[in-house]
């Protein structure tokens, strides 16, 4: 009797043993599968101070389209799947940003501790009164301007470069129907026609009708400042030759 129930003892014990080991690799499965830390660090780009720096201004009600078209552009690595630029989100504060579409974009940097910028691309909103009315956002356009080898507004971010005085003299476009009133706003802009003109360079400065016209600005300065190459290796790495023939 004394032996039955010692044998009836050691099978529970070997059943509890097993199912609690069952439970621990179960355990620690899940956790591999779903660590956030691993999906978080995988898509992380570190910032290189040794690679070219292009800026994205971002405000409250910014069409999130013009800042996602540079990110689009600049963000891609080349055929090798090395990184070419730094890509870097800037606002006034480090509070996120809401953008005209509702979604919430958090600044990388504020204006206060952004890095030296090779590019700032300058993006609008469809009310864009307080931005151009906003000394600390005009300034910071003025001060940039001074260290960027090249500055670009998309849509009616021209209305910020004209506040800002920094491309007095020099050829811009903006969003369709907006020209005429830019220039009498700007007279020493040299406002293009842009019922006829969808992108223009003059200079440093580059410009665009906005909106998807935001990844013409962007695949210009990108051709510019590498080659023509990577420029048709970005374009077919975002399917644009898909979006150009989609009826076919």
């Amino acid at each position: 009797m004394k032996k039955i129930s010692f044998i009836i003892v050691l099978v529970f014990a070997i059943i509890a043993t097993g199912c609690n080991s069952k439970k621990s690799k179960s355990s620690s499965n899940s956790e591999e599968i779903v660590s956030p830390s691993d999906t978080l660090t995988k898509h992380l780009k570190p910032f290189n101070p040794d690679l070219p720096t292009i800026g994205l201004l971002m405000f409250n009600g910014v069409l999130q389209g013009e800042v996602i078209a540079t990110s689009d552009v600049f963000g891609k690595p080349n055929k090798d799947g090395k990184q070419l630029f730094n890509v870097v989100a800037i606002a006034e504060t480090a509070k996120p940003i809401t953008t005209e579409e509702g979604m919430h974009f958090v600044p990388d940097f504020t204006f206060d501790n952004c890095p030296k910028l090779t590019a700032l691309f300058v993006p609008s909103a469809y009310d864009m009164y307080a931005q151009v009315h906003n000394n600390k956002v005009v300034d910071f356009i003025k001060a940039k301007n001074q260290e960027t080898q090249y500055t670009v507004s998309n849509c009616a971010g021209a209305n910020l470069i004209g506040k800002s005085g920094i491309a007095d003299g020099h050829k811009i476009v903006t969003w369709i129907g907006g020209g005429e009133q830019l220039q009498k706003d700007y007279p020493n802009l040299k406002v293009q026609n842009d019922s006829l003109v969808t992108y223009i360079k003059d200079g440093k400065f580059l410009s665009s009708n906005g909106n998807l016209a935001s990844y013409i600005s962007a695949l210009e300065l990108l051709e510019i400042m590498t080659s023509t190459e990577h420029r048709q290796f970005i374009e077919s790495y975002l399917y644009l030759d898909r979006l150009k023939n989609w009826k076919n």
